[in-house]
This record gives C-alpha cells, structure tokens and sequence, in this order.
C-alpha cells in the first residue's frame, strides 16, 4: 500500500517542498544491469507476490544527471501504481531513500539501498516545478514487425520494455518522448502497465541500420525450381504454384489487372517487397488503426482468402459460394490461355489473347492468369460479398480505401492432421497439376503456411485452421458475418474522409 505525507524541509538557506511517501514491500525482478535508467522500484503487495508471482507492476525509472550528480524519476509507467498514486512524475529530483542522501550516487547504489531494505521504504522527492497535468489521448497502432526489448541494446531499461510481434495491436498512451513511447497490448484491462517500445522513428531507424549491416544476399522467398515429367514427384507442385515460398505466383499490376504466371520448369527472377529496404514494413513499422463499423449503404468489404497452395483455400470459396450464391460471389478471372469444351467466355473466365497480354504487360512467359479490380468492383456494386483468393504478395495491392479488404489466413493443421485428411485428396490448382498428396508434400505444405504466416501476419485479420473442410467452411462463414456487421480495426486512413 501507499502513503503519502506532503511538508517542508530546509537542506538549505531557502525552503524547498519536498514530498515524501512510504512503500511497503518493495521487490526487484532481477539485479540491475548497467543501462541510461534503471528501475527505482516495482510495486506490489506481498499478497500479490505470494499468489500470483505475474502481478508484478512496474513502477518508474531513474537516471543520473551527470553534471550535478542528482538522482531524477526518468519516466512513470502509464498504468503502474507508482502512475496510479500521482505521488512520481518524470523529473521529479529523489533526495532520500530511508534517510539516506541519494545526491552524486551511481543509479546502481541507489536500487542496492533499495535491495537492502526491509519493511517500509521512505522516498523524499522534490517535485518537478515544470510537470504537465495534462493527459495523452490514447492511438491505436497494428504493429508490422516483430520487436525484443532483450535484443536492443539502446533501449534505456530492458525490464521495461514491452514485446510485440507483427500483427498485434497496441494501445500507444504516451508519445512525450521521441525515442521511446509507452504502450499496452491489446486486449488489456484498463489497470494493466504499459512497457516501453521504440518510436516509429526510433524504429525505423534501427531497421534501416540492421538491413545495411546484413551481407549483401538473393532474395531468401525464391526458391529455386526444376521441371520435372514425374506426375508422382511434388517438383511439378514447385514448378508452377509454389515457387516463391510465402509469394507464389509472380503478380503484375498495370492499370487495373491484377495477373499471375504459370511456368514451366523455369526460375523468374522477380524483386520481392518482403526483401527489399525500401518495403511498406520498413518504411511503416507501426500502422494507425481505428474501429470501423461498415455503414448499410456503403458496398461490403472485400474478403480476401490467403494460404499455401493444397491447404483447401480454393475449396473453401467454392463451399461458401455454392453454400449462399445470392450472397458471396467471386470476380471473373482473365486468362491467356485457350477456351476449354463446356466454357463460356465471361463465365469461367474472360478469354484474352496473349498479344493483348503481352501489350498490356510487356512480356509473356506460359499462360497468364489474372483478375481485375473492374471484375472486383462489379461484384461489390450488385450488393454481393465478393470473395478473392491471392498470393500472399499481393495483397498489399488490395490494401485500399475503396475495398477496404479484410484479410484471412487458412492455415495448415500439423503434417500428422494431413495425412488424417488428406490421404485421398488430390491437388489440383489452375494450372497444370492433378494428382495424389505425397509424403514431401505434407511438409512442404506446413512448411510453407509456417513461413506465409510468418511473413505476412501483420496484414492477416483472421486465422483459420483448415483440420476439418466442413468445420472451417462454417467458422469462415462467421468470420465473414462479423466483418461485414461489427465493428474491425482498419488503417485510420480509410476511415478519413476525403475533403
């Protein structure tokens, strides 16, 4: 518990206030360890300690001013009882800890006084004349990249940092320093601590220095490819739907088609986003959301399904259509390729000629397969949920405004849960293979789901285990409800209206 007991001392000729609170039960998760701040104090009860060793709260920092040697609170921890109490603001000067003058002491002698002591521990603080009353107005940002207060070293007290991995959420409650924020994980209660995380400066700018300091290297999503005649052998799967591990099929976009290519036997050298310094992560490591509701009169959100190929993405879609077709709907796809017996031109696909493919794209290689966002916005315009499924590459394409896509992964259950499945499945995709699952394929196929959702989780709205076809085509189906009808978190930017 705290106490707190206001007065005035007089260390010198003119009388200064000073503040002075006791804490009881003081306890230290580790030794300090040499850095900018270190923790003055964490706070809990012992109650609190002996039942549930997770309670601890943190408390605040303290730095050294090294020109006059005093002691100073560095920051309060939003959220910590130390923040709860209002008794600690940054730059608050600490002149007494249990009697004893702090002033021209190492950060490190001041937390061992506070390891020695027993019981009671009595602070004297002399406030900071210059501290603002005034409160930061929470924003919520999607983290796009992964983040260990543990592995960065210029972080100013690594037992205050806070770890977060793409995709997560965060609730950033204080931005008064340029270098370092506060902030909380989503979902939190509203008595939980904030930990500190690098500024989207700070961040980048680490990024940036990491990237250059790594060997010059091939882009590590490419993985090499061999043709091979051998229906019974997974080459086959490589060579056409899985060549770029985490991005498929390569993606063009010119004007308004959105097109994917299927090879034969050879390796496309392409310059993959998820490699390059210059990429969205790099350049965004935080994206400001809001919860966004989607008005009745506005067109629904484009679904977008992504997963590995074989993992049932392209079953799933069919299942939901054919399940509700006056309700979801999939744009008419364009292809080069020629007009099979028992299809209709506008139906299966729009039939185009590869010289008005090579016009439009430049070059040809195979046969092109590729939807439009004019294809897109028919669907949405009839009042239909559209539904698309993409390499994981280009969604960041689909990231608009006037799409507004929300994203789910289906990823593969465990290689065991497969062969349960699986065994008298087949693979078949748009392109040329049809056949049996093989052992290898099993493997490359989680293997492959473990790396796209390592790579691009940061854009997943939902998750999807495919374990079972039936199961996951209904849970789909109630995913797609809620973010159609209640309430997301979408970039901030396409909820601003367009002055």
């Amino acid at each position: 518990r705290l106490y707190s007991d206001s007065g005035c001392v007089s260390p010198s000729t003119n009388t200064v206030k000073v503040k002075t609170f006791c804490l009881f039960f003081c306890h230290f998760i580790r030794p300090p360890r040499k850095t900018d701040e270190l923790f003055s104090f964490v706070l809990h009860s012992l109650g609190s300690l002996q039942t549930n060793p997770l309670l601890y709260c943190d408390g605040a920092t303290i730095k050294r001013n090294e020109e006059t040697g005093d002691i100073y609170i560095a920051r309060v921890i939003h959220g910590g009882l130390a923040d709860r109490s209002g008794l600690l603001h940054p730059g608050d000067l600490l002149v007494e800890v249990n009697g004893n003058p702090v002033g021209g002491l190492e950060p490190e002698q001041v937390i061992q006084i506070l390891i020695n002591s027993r019981g009671t521990i009595l602070f004297k603080v002399i406030p900071n004349p210059a501290q603002s009353s005034s409160s930061q107005k929470p924003v919520y940002m999607r983290a796009m990249v992964d983040y260990s207060p543990l592995q960065d070293s210029s972080i100013p007290c690594p037992d205050a940092g806070m770890w977060f991995s793409r995709g997560d959420l965060l609730e950033v409650v204080d931005q008064s320093d340029g270098h370092w924020w506060q902030a909380k994980k989503l979902p939190c209660s509203a008595a939980s601590c904030a930990g500190l995380i690098p500024s989207a400066s700070m961040l980048k700018s680490k990024q940036r220095e990491q990237w250059w300091c790594q060997p010059l290297q091939g882009h590590v999503c490419i993985r090499p490819c061999k043709h091979s005649s051998s229906s019974s052998s997974s080459s086959s799967l490589r060579a056409s739907a899985m060549t770029l591990i985490g991005c498929g099929p390569v993606l063009f976009e010119f004007g308004s088609m959105l097109c994917t290519e299927s090879f034969n036997g050879s390796v496309l050298s392409v310059s993959c986003t998820s490699c390059s310094p210059l990429s969205g992560a790099l350049a965004t490591p935080y994206e400001e959301v809001a919860l966004y509701q989607r008005p009745p009169q506005e067109n629904h959100r484009l679904i977008i399904l992504v997963g590995a190929t074989g993992v049932g993405v392209n079953e799933l879609r069919k299942r939901l259509i054919k399940l509700n077709p006056s309700t979801f709907q999939s744009p008419v796809p364009h292809t080069s390729r020629p007009i099979r017996a028992g299809e209709q031109p506008g139906r299966e696909y729009h039939f185009i000629t590869k010289e008005l493919f090579e016009y439009m794209y430049g070059e040809s290689k195979g046969q092109l397969y590729g939807t439009s966002t004019d294809a897109i916005d028919e669907v949405l315009k009839r009042g239909r949920m559209c539904i698309v499924d993409v390499e994981p590459h280009s969604i960041q394409t689909l990231r608009t405004k006037k799409l507004k896509p929300y994203v789910i992964f289906i990823k593969a259950p465990s290689v065991e849960r497969l062969r349960q499945t699986r065994r008298d499945a087949r693979i078949i995709t748009n392109y040329t293979v049809n056949r049996a699952f093989s052992e290898e394929d099993f493997v490359e196929l989680e293997e492959t789901s473990r790396v796209i959702e390592a790579r691009y989780r940061q854009f997943f709205d939902s998750v999807v285990v495919n374990d079972d076809l039936q199961d996951a085509c209904m849970q789909l189906s109630s995913i797609i409800h809620q973010a159609q009808h209640e309430p997301q978190w979408i970039p901030v930017s396409w909820s601003r209206t367009d002055e």
